[in-house]
């Protein structure tokens, strides 16, 4: 988003709306991903070939150098394998293959890659993952979650353990020498299973850049790693070192097989009983945080069938429409460019109103969401195509049309719940081979965020 101007300052390019990319014109995408820290891209296709584009001064588009792409590219040393999830921290991108397979590249001086070693701090290509049947995967910042088959190993994690983000029950800290006060983070480069968690089946997880939140068959949400504005769910902000149960979702309020989960920064949200959306965090820059789930009563009624959250914004893709809220500066809400930067409240994205969503995605700054081509190909002609090469001086957009709030019938057998209104891939899209448009709201050029240092240790309040 944000204005691309001429010398003169005439208006070039603006990505406040939606833009097709080029990518999309000729492949069936059904998957896309990036990451709350990331600024750069992931997307797949019916095929099960992954194209990534955006910054690459790790190595973590997996294309065999260092060289930042404006556009999708393919990554050929991933043809032959079926790719069918993937996901992307800050500098490093980890992809399941059909097989069970897991592969990484990027940056890996945390072990964030799980190949069970340090050595190589930088991996350009695609390389193993020490790991099995594995069914998804999810990234925070510096550090990957992988969900597998295997019995009694059903969670494992790699990477940074600063916070407690790993489960394991230790932040590694140490002082780097004898008598200092300097201290480091122990990296954990193989996969390790969540032995809190043995006993139990994870169906679904989502990271944040320092916390995890994770779902079991039975429906019980956990939570652990950063605990500061209230993003764990736990009315508290101490930071948890192991897996602890958010106890709003238990007895009739346990999320149903289909549920939603995301992890934003410093947020987390799911889907419960009845389709509700609950959230807890830091949802705006001010007023207070939500320290525990509470229902966003706004999208009462509304079937969510995905969701992503960026630095502090959101996206999901329910009935025939996409809806966006939160603070942004950049247009990563896809108001257009005369439209209002940020929302407190979900408003849908009028120029993608009634088209089918099918996977949406949120990094730092910028925003995808694909659609089902079916029977809205005069829709997506009117949007502009972005192909990562500069455009031709162009005239001044037309304003963008009000955006409206997402109001919906509540359904009926949504439970009414106070909403104290404090102010803070696994693929959930469409089942079946449904291919569509990638739309990007912005390239992802945008600088890289850096994580806050501290001690992590267990029981502190404080924010990040």
């Amino acid at each position: 988003m944000g204005n691309d101007r001429s010398e003169k300052g005439t208006r070039r390019r603006q990505f406040g709306f939606p833009n097709s990319t080029q990518i999309s014109l000729n492949v069936d995408i059904r998957f896309v991903a990036s990451g709350c820290a990331s600024c750069h891209c992931v997307a797949l296709d019916v095929e099960g070939r992954c194209f990534t584009w955006g910054r690459n001064e790790k190595g973590q588009l997996g294309v065999g150098d260092k060289i930042q792409r404006d556009r999708p590219t393919l990554v050929s040393q991933l043809s032959k394998y079926k790719i069918v999830q993937a996901s992307a921290g800050r500098n490093h991108t980890v992809v399941v293959a059909e097989n069970g397979e897991s592969l990484a590249f990027g940056w890996n001086k945390h072990g964030q890659l799980g190949t069970g070693s340090t050595k190589n701090e930088f991996e350009p290509s695609p390389v193993s993952c020490l790991v099995s049947d594995v069914k998804t995967t999810a990234c925070g910042a510096d550090f990957t979650v992988w969900l597998s088959s295997v019995e009694g190993a059903s969670i494992l994690t790699a990477g940074l353990p600063q916070y407690g983000q790993l489960g394991h029950g230790t932040d590694n800290e140490y002082n780097t020498k004898d008598g200092s006060v300097k201290l480091a983070y122990e990296a954990q480069p193989r996969p390790k299973p969540i032995a809190s968690l043995s006993g139990e089946t994870i169906m679904k997880v989502a990271c944040g850049t320092n916390h995890t939140i994770a779902v079991d068959a039975n429906g019980h949400v956990y939570s652990w790693g950063f605990g500061g504005y209230g993003r764990l769910g736990h009315r508290e902000q101490k930071d948890e070192w192991e897996p602890r149960r958010v106890d709003v979702f238990q007895r009739q309020n346990v999320l149903p097989s289909d549920a939603v989960i995301s992890a934003g920064s410093v947020n987390s949200a799911c889907t419960a009983a009845g389709g509700q959306l609950y959230m807890w965090g830091k949802l705006k820059n001010t007023g207070d945080d939500w320290m525990y789930p509470k229902p966003v009563l706004d999208l009462s009624g509304w079937n969510l069938r995905c969701m992503d959250s960026g630095n502090m914004h959101h996206f999901v893709g329910a009935d025939q429409s996409c809806i966006s809220w939160g603070q942004a500066q950049n247009g990563e809400l896809g108001y257009g460019p005369m439209g209002q930067k940020s929302s407190a409240i979900p408003k849908k994205v009028d120029i993608l109103e009634g088209m089918y969503v099918i996977s949406v995605a949120c990094g730092l700054s910028h925003s995808m969401v694909v659609v089902d081509r079916t029977n809205v190909a005069d829709q997506l002609s009117q949007l502009d195509i972005y192909d990562g090469k500069a455009f031709e001086e162009g005239t001044e957009e037309e304003p963008a049309n009000q955006t409206q709030p997402a109001t919906k019938k509540k359904r009926k057998n949504a439970k009414d719940e106070e909403d104290n209104d404090d102010d803070d891939l696994a693929e959930n899209g469409h089942k079946g081979k449904r291919g569509g448009k990638v739309s990007a709201n912005k390239s992802a050029k945008a600088p890289a965020a850096r994580g806050k240092t501290g001690k992590g240790k267990s029981g502190r309040s404080r924010k990040s």
